[in-house]
């Protein structure tokens, strides 16, 4: 079969960067196609190029329907059938479902005044076609992710597309909602519509896709079929390298408890938790999302105080009203939007790693001792091995992998007895994760606790000594990894 867009010889280079190098890349009518690769592997700037928003260098042949075309700009790739939906979705908040489908009609439309009905009409057609019923005139602002990421593919199919690219478009849903998804993936499929899915979670590859490109440093590696491929063989494609996950340190028998919970819960968030952690454990937490493991977090942390229960550390029981409270105790908060929770983006890297520790980085006359706060910023930075241009270079400059280090280290500063990650890994690369992984394996088998909240089922199992099931704010069961385990929780509860 051949390829409809066809990409030949596509090359990028920035200042001391080579993006992209002699890239040969193909798509074809009504496939799905997944795109993997490391952070900086250049599947971000070939996503730009086949939009039209950025242009290749000089030698670059583009086809598209066998037409050759050059110049390819953001309103031509638009005018050919090319729509990209971003993780940052692009919608208007303060409108309704139908103005932000059909929002072409206002510039197809001449004239003063709109005409609502054909808008409604436009809205209602483009939502039926992916099988969706909205309330049309809701206001996007009050949707779900997944609602509003149906409204931006509802708005595409409004201008026939021929292509549409989703970018890391799952990090943010909940397994029903993944499978809602590729549902209309799907039916677009079935009406010629190819999509180039791009994700960091690999299970979700092997389900979806028809071929899968790999890229590495800029350079294509191959075109696959799911069948010629294994998670490791994929792995070792995108990295380079055979990366290898042991088990955590098996924990022994004098370990002693460290925090213990009863009967915990917090009124329409969750409900009679109740768990042990011992010092040296590792602690796994899945489930879909909304199951109500984020707000146990919070509530662990003092920022989402319990109306039930009882929380215990080292034996003493402890009123954690909050966040002060938690790390007066001895507990430490690593949250899953490390954007907007975890990191000030705009501040350096020294800033967002002492931030948590400045009362003990005071002079004699209680000001600031920036050689003291250098110091204990470059400890860290040497300790999980974060790679930095400088420490005064702004932290929305690192990859995501080394802006998650950051996070760590901000929190391990402060000599945490429990450590709480929420999604440690959401949105980094393979290599990222798994360094990410043994720094975790590292700082547990030292004697602190950690407790890992994860969708991806993969990653707990992988990672933890025990696992908790929750559902609609209860645990429901407590799995010991090993060999079975992964396909007992995906039978069983439906997780992936």
């Amino acid at each position: 079969m051949n390829d409809v867009f066809c990409f030949e010889n596509i090359s990028k280079f920035y200042p001391g960067v080579r993006a992209l190098d002699s890239v040969d890349f193909g798509l074809r009518a009504g496939e799905i196609h997944c795109l993997v690769g490391e952070n900086g592997s250049g599947k971000s700037t070939m996503i730009k190029i086949i939009c039209g928003v950025q242009q290749p260098e000089s030698g670059a042949r583009i086809r598209i329907d066998g037409e050759s075309v050059t110049g390819m700009t953001a309103r031509g790739a638009i005018d050919r059938g090319i729509r990209v939906i971003y993780q940052d979705l692009a919608l208007f908040p303060n409108l309704s479902v139908k103005e932000n489908i059909a929002f072409g009609l206002y510039s197809e439309t001449p004239g003063v005044w709109v005409n609502w009905k054909a808008v409604r009409n436009r809205a209602r057609e483009a939502a039926r076609l992916i099988g969706l019923n909205p309330d049309l005139d809701k206001p996007v602002s009050a949707l779900s992710i997944a609602e509003q990421q149906q409204v931006e593919i509802a708005r595409c199919i409004m201008g026939e597309p021929k292509l549409l690219i989703l970018d890391e478009p799952t990090a943010s849903l909940t397994r029903a909602e993944v499978d809602r998804l590729f549902e209309i993936i799907g039916r677009l499929k079935s009406r010629g519509v190819a999509t180039l899915f791009v994700s960091h979670k690999l299970n979700e590859i092997f389900e979806i896709a028809q071929r899968v490109t790999v890229f590495r440093d800029g350079r294509k590696i191959g075109v696959y079929e799911p069948s010629e491929l294994s998670r490791e063989r994929l792995i070792f494609l995108m990295t380079g390298h055979e990366v290898h996950s042991e088990p955590p340190r098996a924990l022994e028998g004098s370990e002693s408890e460290l925090l213990r919970v009863e009967g915990l819960g917090r009124r329409d968030n969750f409900a009679d938790v109740s768990f042990t952690l011992r010092k040296g454990e590792i602690l796994g937490i899945t489930g879909r999302l909304g199951s109500g493991r984020t707000e146990l977090a919070l509530s662990l942390f003092g920022m989402n105080p319990p109306d039930a229960g009882e929380v215990f550390i080292e034996g003493r029981g402890r009123s954690l009203g909050n966040n002060a409270a938690a790390m007066g105790a001895g507990i430490a908060y690593v949250p899953e939007n490390r954007l907007r929770e975890g990191l000030v983006m705009p501040q350096s890297i020294v800033s967002n790693t002492t931030v948590t520790v400045l009362d003990r980085l005071l002079g004699k006359l209680g000001l600031l001792d920036f050689d003291a706060r250098d110091a204990e910023a470059s400890r860290w930075v040497e300790a999980l091995s974060i790679k930095i241009p400088g420490l005064d270079a702004p932290v929305q400059t690192l990859s995501g992998g080394n802006q998650q280090k950051v996070v760590l280290a901000k929190w391990l500063a402060t000599n945490p007895k429990i450590l709480i990650l929420d999604e440690p890994t959401v949105g980094i690369d393979v290599l990222a994760k798994n360094s990410v992984h043994d720094f975790i394996k590292g700082i547990a088998s030292r004697g602190m606790g950690v407790i890992m909240i994860s969708d991806e089922v993969h990653e707990v199992l992988e990672n933890c000594h025990r696992v908790l099931v929750m559902d609609r704010g209860r645990i429901i069961d407590e799995v010991t990894p090993g060999p079975e385990a992964e396909n007992e929780l995906l039978e069983r509860f439906n997780l992936g």
